[in-house]
């Protein structure tokens, strides 16, 4: 039995680390994103502003990954806690679990879509709001 609690604890150690990477990157992603922004209504340089959705989208595409990962580790979690103790091998390969988890699945999730659109949506607003010649920031 503490073969098999070692390598359940080794995994959920996995998955702790793979979430806190996935909460790292959407801090960044926020906080790059709202300074693009200030910069660009204080420039007033639309373009400027628009070039927020080239880093929303990088940090899209590496938060699906890690969540991705996450939920891939979750299912081999899953695995190896219906094993027998003689089955026990720590091994920690996903490759199998693939086919479970799909990557484009997991980019348009409910814990990611919505967040990532939002941040789009707020960088649209503002562009169309720098475009009106009569709102001065």
């Amino acid at each position: 039995m503490d073969n098999k609690r070692k390598h359940l604890e080794l995994i959920s150690n996995i998955i702790t680390r793979m979430g806190s990477n996935s909460f790292a990157i959407k801090t960044w992603s926020t906080g790059l994103t709202t300074g693009i922004l200030v910069l660009s209504l204080k420039e007033k340089l639309i373009t400027f502003g628009l070039y927020a959705a080239i880093p929303i989208t990088l940090f899209w595409f590496l938060d699906t990954f890690y969540l991705r990962q996450e939920r891939l580790y979750r299912k081999l979690y899953d695995e190896v806690r219906v094993k027998k103790e003689k089955q026990i091998d720590f091994s920690m390969k996903t490759g199998h679990l693939f086919d479970e988890v799909s990557y484009c699945g997991v980019l348009f999730s409910i814990t990611i879509f919505p967040f990532y659109l939002v941040l789009a949506l707020t960088i649209g607003f503002f562009a169309i709001l720098s475009l009106i010649p009569a709102m001065n920031f």
